[in-house]
């Protein structure tokens, strides 16, 4: 370590207390090193232009601020998001392990102030010679999306963004995609790809779009999918604003899904979404509310591999991600589980209730009707009782639930079974007729189908849906993937 490049910074901090006239400030901090640092960041759209700090904790952060107020001065935005904890330690003549604590800290505030400039007015044009396009990467740390970076910097220039989505010190960040601890693993390997790294705080409109609906349906007796609108309406569409910024032509995912380009789709129309060709780890689904217009401008570059092949790139390729286990939970939901979250975040109290058969008898209680799902067969903790009409020893299933009145119906499976399902909302990006299947779960398989009386396409309040074979448990809440063989052709909500 160089002593004297850390005693400068120390006793001769660059911008410390210094706040630019209109400037983005973000603060971040108190974790286990309890140290603080609020980053100033100034802009002319291109530039930053100033920048200042202010530190509370130890040495080491005044001097992190100090150091990345020196390094971002004058440079322009996708210079300034590659400056991470190794080029401040290298200001610093070089951290020992255990400061670097307070660069991560200081990385983590300049970051997320790029990231609020670069949303509020950022006006980085195009490449100047035109002759590669840029491509923003949404990056969750994960393996599929640090592959997809690897991928998309071999062909066009590429600039790297991770969302903070969701913050809540009960839930375990090492199990979320979108925490402060998935942020900084993802900007460490953007930045050992060589890749600028923005940090994108879509938290407000996460929790008004995805997490608020996702209380309401739970408590009006639905079983909402938020991926689902979250991918439709919050989080790609707040990315695809974000690369306008940063002169990105197109958007960049670690989705296993493809686009179908207009002489793909037989009608001269906007791009659909068509099935992956992996299809165990197929992602149409969770897709299926993207706005054609927005899927115009998505890459997919994942589309045509299979698992092993991506974490043997990434093998290849250095990356430490290449054998992280994928993450399986709800990100806001990682760490805690559904009633804790309900209760904490909805006021969604525990009300008990009773658990009744297809004839009305009561056979069990439970603790709230938005703890289960229609089609749900284990855990319903149910109490024999003498009046139950279904035969001793018979598996039971959710067949419904009310909210209004916090009772679970249970019954046989064959009292599941269906073969029309309603859906509302629905949209149809072609005509009705050309539905020939439908996914009604995430890791279901396509049923066929068909739409009675099918419209044109477009908006429709409502529609029926006939199925070739019954099916058991179709949730109200849950989307209805409408497709035309391997292609998306529309999507709706399962209805009662």
């Amino acid at each position: 370590m160089d002593a004297l490049a850390f005693e400068h910074h120390l006793t001769s901090p660059q911008g410390e207390g210094h706040t630019p006239a209109d400037a983005f400030t973000v603060t971040f901090g108190g974790g286990e090193c309890c140290d603080t640092v609020t980053f100033h960041v100034q802009t002319d759209g291109t530039h930053v232009t100033d920048a200042g700090f202010t530190a509370d904790g130890c040495g080491a952060s005044h001097a992190a601020g100090s150091a990345a107020v020196t390094l971002v001065r004058g440079r322009t935005l996708l210079q300034a998001a590659r400056v991470g904890v190794d080029e401040i330690s290298l200001e610093l003549g070089g951290l020992s392990l255990a400061k670097r604590h307070a660069a991560d800290v200081a990385t983590n505030a300049l970051a997320r102030a790029l990231g609020a400039a670069v949303r509020a007015g950022g006006a980085v044009g195009a490449p100047a010679d035109g002759s590669r396009e840029r491509t923003l990467v949404a990056m969750s740390g994960g393996v599929d999306s640090s592959v997809v970076a690897l991928l998309c910097a071999k062909e066009s220039e590429a600039v790297a963004v991770t969302l903070e989505l969701w913050a809540d010190p009960e839930n375990d960040a090492e199990k979320s995609c979108c925490s402060s601890s998935a942020v900084s693993q993802a900007r460490a390997l953007a930045h050992q790809l060589g890749l600028p790294h923005f940090t994108l705080d879509l938290r407000e409109e996460f929790r008004a779009g995805v997490v608020e609906p996702f209380i309401a349906s739970y408590a009006g007796g639905d079983t909402p999918n938020p991926c689902v609108g979250c991918n439709g309406h919050v989080r790609l569409d707040g990315m695809l604003e974000f690369a306008d910024r940063l002169g990105c032509a197109t958007l960049a995912t670690g989705h296993y899904a493809r686009v179908a380009h207009v002489e793909e789709c037989r009608e001269p129309s906007l791009p659909l979404l068509r099935l992956a060709a992996d299809p165990a780890k197929d992602q149409t689904y969770m897709l299926a509310a993207l706005a054609p217009d927005s899927l115009r401008r998505m890459r997919f570059p994942l589309g045509e591999y299979e698992k092993p092949k991506v974490r043997e790139l990434a093998a290849a390729a250095g990356l430490p991600v290449a054998s992280k286990v994928d993450s399986q939970d709800l990100c806001f939901l990682a760490g805690t589980d559904r009633a804790r979250f309900l209760q904490r975040h909805g006021d969604v109290e525990p009300r008990h209730g009773e658990i009744v058969d297809a004839g009305g008898n009561v056979v069990g209680t439970h603790a709230g009707h938005e703890l289960f799902t229609v089609g749900q067969r284990r855990g319903l903790g149910l109490t024999t009782h003498p009046q139950a009409t279904t035969p001793a020893g018979e598996p039971l299933y959710v067949l419904d639930k009310d909210a209004v009145s916090n009772r679970v119906v249970v019954g046989p499976r064959e009292r599941l079974l269906t073969d029309r399902v309603r859906v509302r909302g629905a949209r149809l990006h072609r005509e009705g007729a050309r539905v020939d299947r439908v996914k009604l779960r995430y890791r279901s398989a396509p049923l066929q189908a068909r739409i009675t009386d099918p419209p044109d396409a477009g908006r429709h309040r409502e529609l029926t849906l006939e199925l070739a074979e019954p099916v058991a448990g179709a949730a109200p809440g849950q989307l209805a993937c409408l497709m035309d063989g391997e292609l998306i052709v529309g999507w709706g909500t399962i209805t009662r």
